[in-house]
């Protein structure tokens, strides 16, 4: 029926307004220490109070969420409006036929936005 995928914060209410104001993700279920967004269709993404979570926020994030989209470069103008950070700015990488550019959220997790030349299918 779709997938969540979760991330665990020391500071919920903070990625809460990331990922709902910055992001722009629909607030789907609010269950007070968990909240899920829908990216997109039938994929989600859930941020969690990592006190009362299974898994506890690290240091260590390996885990990165990227996000499909029509145009990197107003998505990385958006983020600069935002005041938002990024790793590098938008770029084609002609070996994987895409554009693409990386940013962390409040806490440290990577998000990739990127275009792909040949569409999924």
């Amino acid at each position: 029926m779709g997938v969540i995928t979760f991330f665990y914060y020391k500071d919920l209410a903070k990625a809460a307004e990331f990922y709902g104001k910055v992001m722009g993700f629909k607030l789907v279920q609010d269950q007070r220490w968990a909240k899920i967004y829908r990216v997109n269709g039938d994929a989600y993404m859930g941020c969690v109070d990592g006190s009362v979570g299974y898994h506890k926020p690290s240091d260590q994030k390996p885990v990165m969420l990227t996000v499909v989209v029509d145009d990197p470069d107003a998505w990385y103008e958006h983020f600069k409006k935002h005041k938002v950070e990024t790793l590098n700015e938008p770029h084609d990488d002609e070996e994987l036929n895409l554009r693409i550019f990386l940013l962390r959220d409040p806490e440290g997790y990577v998000i990739e936005i990127q275009k792909f030349y040949d569409p999924l299918s």
